[in-house]
């Protein structure tokens, strides 16, 4: 059996599937999402997902109330590990008007992915390593743990409507995840339709 690793950028996963209209389905379990991306001849060994948590000045307590809910469920989840970044408060410019205007902007979750990557690498944890993004920006920790550990395989999992040619290129294997991976990998018991 091949050991395998999942690494989900969280918000990627989460604007994946919001820009396919798929709503109803952004409850997501990851265990039962990377286990569904799983050959026959592998096996899960741990599932590392990866986020910042709203913060409540961001102007919508609802949406971190249900953020913090979800949040709380995968953290109970065994052989899952939630690894937060954080949200950092930037102005931007509105390219319409040009007026000035408060915003938030996820940070760090890059970085935590990379380092978890190339870390498990190194310890020997995996013989698969299965990435859930379409963030140009890790294609040079895929790159790099090729090129280290040329014995280990980096297969990336597209969000939908979440492709990066610089992390296909890089990668062992690529493919986009669809609807039923994800329709049929909701979380249960937790959290219904409505939240």
């Amino acid at each position: 059996m091949r050991r395998v690793m999942v690494y989900i950028d969280g918000l990627n996963l989460y604007y994946g599937v919001r820009s396919r209209g798929w709503e109803r389905y952004q409850w997501i379990d990851p265990w039962i999402l990377s286990e569904s991306l799983l050959e026959p001849e592998q096996s899960l060994q741990a599932v590392h997902y990866f986020a910042a948590k709203f913060l409540a000045e961001s102007g919508d307590p609802d949406k971190t109330a249900r953020q913090n809910k979800y949040l709380d469920a995968l953290e109970a989840i065994d052989g899952l590990t939630v690894h937060y970044g954080y949200h950092q408060a930037v102005r931007r410019r509105c390219s319409t008007c040009g007026a000035l205007y408060g915003a938030y902007e996820e940070k760090g979750t890059d970085v935590n992915i990379a380092t978890q990557m190339v870390c498990d690498a190194y310890e020997d944890a995996y013989d698969v390593a299965i990435l859930i993004s379409g963030d140009g920006d890790l294609a040079g920790p895929v790159r790099a743990i090729r090129a280290r550990h040329p014995e280990k395989l980096v297969v990336a999992a597209f969000p939908p409507r979440r492709h990066s040619e610089n992390i296909r290129h890089a990668a062992t294997a690529s493919d986009t995840i669809g609807r039923k991976p994800i329709r049929d990998s909701q979380l249960t018991g937790w959290l219904s339709e409505t939240d």
